[in-house]
């Protein structure tokens, strides 16, 4: 189960992973950080980037930071 390291961007300009090395990333989102509709935004981009359902992955830590860990189930 691998953990990815997060530094997320809400309320950016655009939608977008930027991927730092192999377990973390910048994750900007157009969302703002309100009741958690960021963490879903940034966890929807990055089941994307990752090409993985959204379902598997959950934050670890970190739920009301920009810097978060998320971790991957199997």
């Amino acid at each position: 189960m691998p953990c990815f390291y997060i530094k997320a961007k809400p309320k950016a300009s655009f939608n977008k992973v930027v991927k730092i090395n192999d377990n973390h990333f910048e994750v900007y989102t157009t969302v703002a950080a309100e009741k958690g509709k960021a963490n879903e935004a940034i966890i929807k981009l990055l089941a994307e980037f990752l090409n993985v359902s959204p379902s598997q992955f959950e934050i670890v830590s970190g739920f009301k930071s920009r810097q978060k860990i998320i971790k991957l189930s199997d």
